[in-house]
């Protein structure tokens, strides 16, 4: 059992740091960073993946504030419209977030007439450690309590009950798909094979943490985060069976 630290405010001064959108941001950093490394040992423009990156990260805040807005909070939203400008009122789905980094990610690397998927592999190979410098934050303000638990992992929340923490186990899985990442990056994979597993490894964990969560909204027994882990598994699978089946011809020179 773990003991239960909230940590919302951080104060320098006079000058109070908001905790989660500080880790958030580091994560992006870290991300982007990592992501341009791996430009780097590919031979790719380094330039056009912090560009690619930019694009993305604006994408993808909008995306996870519209499918927040519009399936998390649909009636709250439709009561006061105005609610999905107030974003200091907290409310992003990362699920949101993904769908539009990824539509304006593949428009973006279109339009630069460059190879999309080495471009889009060597990106996504920093997500996995930026997501889970940005989920200490989510542990930190707790947002997403989940069901009682004698796991190891278990929270003591203020209210005596030992609960599951999503924050925490989201931050863990996204630090142990960047030392898979690193793994695979000692060896000679095709194009594409980050993001197949990527979209297999998130979408089935996420898929499975959210039977645990107690606050979240539900369609016929599902989140909305299910139904695109859903998609994210077959996107993933199909994937793994398609770039694997043209390892010769595509294997990145790494």
């Amino acid at each position: 059992m773990l003991p239960y630290i909230e940590l919302s405010v951080v104060h320098i001064g006079p000058i109070p740091i908001q905790v989660w959108g500080t880790m958030v941001a580091l994560g992006i950093a870290v991300g982007l960073w990592v992501s341009g490394k791996r430009a780097e040992k590919l031979g790719l423009d380094k330039k056009l993946v912090y560009d690619l990156g930019t694009y993305a990260i604006i994408a993808a805040m909008v995306g996870a504030r519209v499918v927040h807005s519009f399936v998390y909070e649909l009636s709250a939203t439709l009561q006061d419209p105005f609610e999905f400008f107030r974003v200091w009122h907290g409310g992003f789905s990362v699920m949101g977030g993904f769908i539009g980094a990824c539509v304006v990610s593949y428009w973006y690397l279109k339009k630069r007439h460059v190879d999309v998927w080495r471009y889009a592999d060597a990106t996504i190979f920093g997500l996995p450690v930026g997501l889970g410098i940005g989920r200490i934050g989510c542990f930190l303000i707790h947002d997403h309590p989940g069901t009682a638990s004698d796991f190891i992992l278990a929270v003591q929340y203020p209210d005596g009950v030992e609960r599951h923490d999503h924050g925490l186990y989201l931050s863990l899985n996204g630090f142990a798909l960047a030392l898979v990442f690193w793994w695979m990056s000692q060896r000679k994979l095709p194009t594409g094979a980050y993001l197949a597993v990527f979209g297999v490894w998130y979408g089935l964990v996420r898929f499975w943490l959210d039977f645990y969560r107690v606050i979240d909204t539900r369609y016929f027994w599902l989140t909305p985060a299910q139904y695109v882990s859903v998609v994210m598994v077959g996107l993933g699978a199909w994937g793994i069976w398609f770039v694997f089946l043209h390892r010769k011809r595509n294997v990145d020179k790494s």
